[in-house]
């Protein structure tokens, strides 16, 4: 806490630190066919609060400072597995400190900044280093024109990853029927939002890639199409009021048909992974889920990827004011329909900067802007 004094008062200093993750949002509803009402669903929770006096009054008597410029340092123990930082249409998790400035028969002064937490995801683990892979098939509607098996099988050599890096995507395309089809693939962010039993879910598409046309009667195969996560937030897993979950969407578009659609589940980390030690016990795996592929022989070692920080730095965001974790603008990033739908008021960032305008500043010039969204 610092701050200038013209003239010597008595005062009392107090400093917290709290924060709430917290979710709301509307639902129109309707009674009958003249009668239509809207149902909010809200939900709070208390995640951090600390107190603590920071200059008080004597016993029994006041605590006078002198003119001149003070500074008075404070610190708070944060509790371990904080719950990232994040900011949504629906919902936030947000923390700050404050501190505030008592005076005799003057109002209290109040200032607050907001800080952002980053919760470890650590890639390097059994779970998120385990190959992920599956199948889907579906029959061609005749009445359209068009018959036959379409199949799809996809794989992944692992489930977590880190902004930065790459996913190499293996699949196969069978396509029995007699019009041709059009295979793409996706990394698709989900966030759910949780209150009084209720849920509310936001998609967006962070990456994609489509294929060339399958013919009839042809297979075609991807071996290790690269997808390239860009600079998006981490999961987030264990809070009580809402989730972000991503994962890749592996689909085949058929004429006359709905989408073969297969999902394979993605956790994006802030933790990357090693390059030696931690991933040996997965080699064997990662060797022959290549060569059930036909690949032959092993790749050679990919770079290790960038660090977390590197990735959503801060100073890049104050540089450039804008959110750490943007969206694709390319409108024909995203794939057809409405499950793939691009969703133009999605935003996914760290907390806004707040700050609170001086009531006697010292001039205009120096005036702090309000950088709430």
């Amino acid at each position: 806490m610092l701050f200038d004094k013209v003239k010597a008062f008595s005062v009392q200093l107090d400093g917290a630190t709290a924060g709430a993750e917290h979710v709301h949002w509307t639902e129109s509803r309707s009674a009958g066919s003249s009668t239509a009402y809207t149902q909010s669903y809200s939900e709070r929770v208390e995640v951090v609060s600390h107190r603590a006096t920071l200059l008080a009054p004597d016993t029994g008597e006041t605590t006078t400072l002198p003119p001149g410029r003070h500074e008075f340092l404070f610190s708070f123990q944060l509790p371990p597995n904080l719950v990232t930082s994040f900011e949504g249409k629906h919902g936030s998790v947000r923390y700050c400190i404050k501190a505030t400035l008592h005076r005799p028969w003057v109002p209290a002064r109040r200032a607050r900044k907001v800080f952002t937490v980053i919760e470890p995801v650590d890639i390097n683990t059994p779970a998120l280093l385990a190959p992920q892979a599956g199948a889907r098939e579906k029959v061609a509607r005749s009445w359209y024109c068009n018959r036959g098996l379409v199949s799809l099988s996809a794989k992944i050599d692992r489930k977590g990853y880190t902004p930065g890096e790459v996913i190499p995507v293996f699949a196969e395309i069978d396509n029995s029927s007699t019009r041709p089809v059009l295979p793409r693939a996706a990394v698709v962010q989900t966030q759910t939002f949780m209150a009084r039993g209720a849920r509310k879910q936001k998609r967006a598409v962070v990456a994609s890639l489509a294929g060339e046309p399958v013919g009839p009667g042809q297979r075609a195969l991807w071996q290790g199409r690269a997808l390239r996560i860009p600079p998006v937030g981490p999961s987030i897993l264990h809070c009580r009021v809402l989730h972000v979950d991503y994962a890749l969407k592996v689909c085949v578009d058929i004429p006359g048909t709905s989408k073969l659609l297969l999902e394979l589940p993605l956790v994006i980390g802030t933790i990357p992974l090693h390059p030696f030690g931690s991933r040996s016990s997965s080699v064997g795996s990662h060797a022959s889920f290549l060569l059930d592929w036909r690949l032959g022989a092993l790749p050679e070692r990919p770079e290790a990827p960038p660090e977390y920080s590197e990735v959503v730095a801060d100073t890049e965001v104050a540089a450039l004011g804008q959110s750490p974790f943007p969206l694709p603008q390319d409108p024909e990033m995203s794939l057809e329909g409405p499950f793939f739908a691009y969703i133009q008021e999605f935003r996914y960032r760290p907390p806004p900067l707040y700050s609170e305008e001086d009531p006697n500043p010292p001039s205009g010039a120096m005036r702090p802007r309000c950088m709430t969204c």
